[in-house]
């Protein structure tokens, strides 16, 4: 039996995107969202992994670039899985790490070419800002901050992380 070299057998792999965003608190709990000048939703602050790059690495180089701040992150609160769709064809992996909180938004520096705006906003009113998806990863990270483990989103993806729950 004959074996593939390593690059070669690397290259058969399926592949995935990556992201990662930081959940900001302020002391009131209420989460820190952005408003990115490229889509209609807002968001956390965070974004696509460059190649090779850790996520906590791309986390806090994303919150450096988009909000000029230097935090230490903590601990890895939610992971969510979205496969294929639409223009995307490939899943893409979403971390989410604890940003910490923020005693107000006074040193915050909005990178201008991507974000027009941020606001703190109370957790129960994050859904009406964001999209599905990205409310879910919110709701997630903060049970996984106040639990103190991490929160695989399977719920996002019906239930068993590969597509739409069976309606049997």
């Amino acid at each position: 039996m004959a074996f593939l070299d390593p690059a070669a057998w690397f290259a058969t792999l399926p592949t995935m995107y990556g992201t990662a965003a930081a959940l900001i608190t302020d002391p009131a709990g209420r989460v820190l969202l952005v408003k990115p000048n490229y889509r209609e939703h807002w968001s956390l602050p965070g974004g696509i992994l460059e190649e090779g790059e850790p996520p906590h690495v791309g986390c806090a180089r994303e919150v450096t670039e988009e909000l000029g701040l230097t935090l230490p992150l903590g601990r890895l609160l939610a992971i969510d899985w979205a496969g294929p769709e639409g223009e995307r064809p490939r899943p893409v992996v979403a971390f989410v790490f604890d940003g910490g909180a923020l005693i107000d938004g006074s040193d915050i520096v909005l990178q201008e070419s991507e974000l027009d705006a941020f606001r703190f906003v109370p957790p129960d009113e994050a859904a009406e800002y964001l999209p599905a998806h990205m409310a879910r990863r919110v709701a997630g990270a903060l049970r996984g901050r106040a639990s103190g483990a991490a929160v695989y989103l399977p719920e996002a993806l019906g239930g068993d992380g590969r597509g739409p729950a069976s309606k049997e």
